[in-house]
């Protein structure tokens, strides 16, 4: 049986949150109105999951969420809305320690709920099984940022490289997959990058369109690296993090003899979005493999496992995150269990070995 604790300040939203949970009996469902309540039924109901509201009366979502992981740590989902202010508060909560977010369709009160009521069971099923990471605030928009150069030590086929028409671009890439989870963990990676990186990163984070802007913002007032969202045609350049936008799906293609991003709309052939199978792909297809340096983090699913795996049997090397410190290891376990692993690391080593590889 799965305890689960809903935390929204709208009567109607509470009804309609629990009323998703409606014929799953393995569910047994407490309300709670505000952000103090919320605090005191996680140490009297002790829930294993908890829906949260960012926005009530009383005590808000986020310091509801600061008490709860000071004094009971429980995977909590946040309940957001599709605004800018919606992600930036979002983003906090994931630093503060929720493990994933589900975004309202219809605002701050959803009448549409059961649009999504799939993804929202999905989702709290998975958080009730993840791995809480210890509390400790990473970062925050706006931290000053050393710039200075640091010294560091599937439905369609595969690319063929025997039938490509131009020989591979000879430059480096670095391509990121990763899910629930994620924005945490990149950024216990990506501001380990150094100014001076030489290679360019792209980033495939599940995120829907409205909040990957404000991601890359928030990531580049964390990074040394320049961070950007690919929303437009980008050149690929060295020292640049590429985000691909949400609601899209990113690849890489070559024009010329330069490597361009693009952001294009989402393929239906794959389910999750921006895909990191197809990113994997389109880099095989355009960068000689032994140039590709990819990373698989947490997440569910097996989103890119395929295409990472080719990567590494053509020459390429990849990462796959621990099952130590994934929040959840679906992604990786897919990868290694494809024997597409180079190298297994927890979160906090990545960065230093993707830094030994490209500077090698």
């Amino acid at each position: 049986m799965i305890k689960l604790l809903i935390v929204d300040d709208s009567a109607l939203m509470r009804r309609q949150l629990a009323a998703l949970f409606e014929g799953e009996s393995d569910f047994e469902i407490r309300l709670a109105r505000n952000g103090r309540e919320a605090v005191e039924e996680n140490c009297s109901f002790q829930p294993d999951v908890i829906t949260l509201d960012i926005n009530m009366p009383e005590m808000d979502g986020l310091t509801a969420l600061s008490m709860i992981m000071t004094e009971r740590p429980v995977p909590v989902v946040m309940i957001s809305s599709l605004t800018e202010k919606g992600a930036l508060a979002t983003f906090e909560a994931l630093n503060l320690g929720a493990v994933d977010y589900v975004v309202k369709p219809g605002g701050t009160i959803s009448l549409s709920m059961v649009s999504i009521r799939d993804v929202v069971i999905s989702k709290v099923r998975v958080a009730a099984k993840a791995r809480l990471k210890p509390f400790k605030k990473i970062g925050s928009p706006g931290a000053a940022i050393d710039r200075d150069p640091i010294p560091v030590s599937s439905p369609l086929p595969l690319p063929s490289l025997s039938s490509a028409r131009r020989s591979p671009v000879r430059q480096g890439v670095v391509i990121v997959g990763v899910s629930t989870g994620g924005p945490r963990t990149l950024e216990l990676i990506l501001p380990k990058l150094p100014t001076n990186f030489p290679w360019p990163v792209l980033v495939a984070q599940h995120m829907p369109g409205s909040f990957t802007q404000s991601f890359a913002q928030r990531m580049n007032s964390l990074c040394a690296m320049d961070v950007v969202e690919a929303n437009r045609p980008m050149t690929l350049a060295p020292g640049t993090i590429y985000i691909a936008k949400g609601g899209a799906d990113m690849q890489v293609v070559r024009r010329g003899d330069k490597l361009t991003v693009l952001a294009r709309p989402e393929n239906p052939e794959f389910l999750w979005h921006p895909s990191v199978e197809l990113l994997g792909r389109s880099v095989l297809e355009h960068v000689e493999p032994a140039q590709v340096l990819a990373v698989m983090l947490t997440g569910m699913g097996s989103d890119g496992a395929e295409a990472f795996t080719a990567i590494k049997k053509r020459g390429g090397r990849t990462i796959a995150e621990s099952q130590e410190s994934a929040v959840v290891f679906g992604m990786p376990a897919e990868l290694i269990n494809r024997g597409g692993a180079s190298m297994t690391l927890p979160a906090e080593k990545i960065a230093a070995q993707i830094n030994t590889w490209v500077n090698g």
